[in-house]
């Protein structure tokens, strides 16, 4: 009776603030644990005085897990990324929406895979400030296809093995701006397993970048400067390695130009502990939000012409173009089976234009722009 009551109210503390639930944790695992007979009042004090301790903020919808599952394994990183994902997209989604001034929410849509797993997708769509805006998680496993496995074998994963049990938890976003004077912003940091036989193989991935449309300097600067300070507190050379790897990552081979003036992107970090790395990983994705709103708070209410516009919309189609041909995540969605492609193309704008030999005036801002895209600066 003592650990149904336990189970039942933690139902509700999981949609408290991730900081919040380490506290539950310990609660539940000494009053279990310990054996003691706790009155059920005793219990709901206990509970009542960790969630009123703090903050508290709801998820965007209940999560992927069981909740019981979440409960039971509390220290297992597939939990702990689970929850962290799940904070951080709640507190991304309101803070853009408290730039929105018409009121405009985030649609939610959590969705279930058949193979194991789902996922919540919040999109805000034609807002003022905001023309297309998506914070996406997913928390699935299955098997890995033969497709699957050769890309990560091409990245030097040794897998023996052609069909392999695996985890994948992430938070992925793209925000696509109205005025051309805010530049859009991606953000994803993902977890993985594969289980190969009798060894677990598990790795860390991610990053930050922004794409303008219009080169602001000092918004690129205050963006790198968060991102650096981020970085330096787990690692002084994380930085300039991560900062190399998005302006090398991010290239549209054919246009011979980056998508935009970077940020961070690293994959496959698995040194030096996987607890390491997960911090360092939170406290990536936490940067989001101070990296990135300020910027919008800057530019969103400035003027623009139907020309700055025009070229915004021929900027987002080298986005799709960089999407759909080169980028890894998209690819490995729409190779991983169950795949919800609506959640995957999710990051493409909702216009976008192509116009035929497009060549801007010597000198112009436009020009300005490409010439970093092309010959990426440093900006610390």
């Amino acid at each position: 009776m003592l650990l149904k009551v336990f189970i039942t109210n933690c139902s509700i503390v999981f949609y408290q603030r991730q900081q919040n639930i380490g506290k539950l944790w310990k609660c539940g695992t000494v009053l279990i644990g310990s054996g003691l007979a706790l009155s059920t009042l005793n219990l709901k004090a206990e509970m009542a005085k960790a969630i009123t301790s703090t903050n508290p903020s709801t998820f965007m919808a209940t999560p992927v897990t069981p909740i019981k599952d979440l409960i039971d394994n509390p220290n297992d990183m597939k939990s702990r990324m689970e929850l962290m994902i799940l904070r951080v997209q709640e507190e991304v989604c309101r803070a853009l929406e408290n730039e929105e001034e018409n009121g405009k929410k985030f649609t939610v849509d959590r969705w279930e895979r058949k193979e194991g797993g789902g996922g919540i997708t919040c999109v805000l769509q034609d807002g003022k400030v905001f023309e297309k805006a998506g914070v996406n998680i997913s928390v699935v496993h299955g098997q890995l296809t033969p497709n699957a496995i050769a890309m990560m074998r091409a990245r030097g994963k040794k897998l023996s093995q052609d069909r392999l049990p695996f985890f994948a938890a992430g938070i992925s976003s793209v925000i696509h701006p109205r005025n051309p004077h805010v530049p859009t912003i991606h953000f994803n940091y993902r977890y993985f397993e594969v289980k190969d036989g009798d060894q677990i193989y598990w790795w860390f991935g991610g990053g930050t970048d922004l794409t303008p449309y219009y080169l602001n300097e000092e918004d690129a600067r205050h963006f790198h400067k968060v991102l650096k300070e981020t970085c330096d507190k787990h690692n002084k050379s994380y930085y300039e390695m991560f900062k190399k790897w998005c302006d090398d990552y991010f290239y549209i081979q054919h246009r011979g130009e980056r998508r935009g003036v970077g940020g961070i992107f690293f994959d496959d970090l698995e040194n030096p502990s996987q607890e390491k790395v997960f911090k360092f990983a939170e406290d990536c994705a936490d940067a989001v939000i101070p990296c990135y709103i300020p910027i919008v708070k800057r530019n969103k209410n400035k003027e623009y012409n139907s020309a700055e516009r025009d070229w915004q919309l021929i900027r987002r189609g080298r986005y799709v173009e960089f999407n759909l041909i080169y980028d890894r995540g998209t690819k490995f969605g729409l190779y991983t089976p169950g795949a919800r492609f609506e959640s995957i193309l999710m990051s493409l704008p909702l216009t976008a234009k192509w116009e035929y030999m497009n060549k801007p005036a010597d000198k112009s801002r436009e020009a300005q722009l490409l010439e970093v895209l092309r010959n990426p600066k440093d900006w610390i």
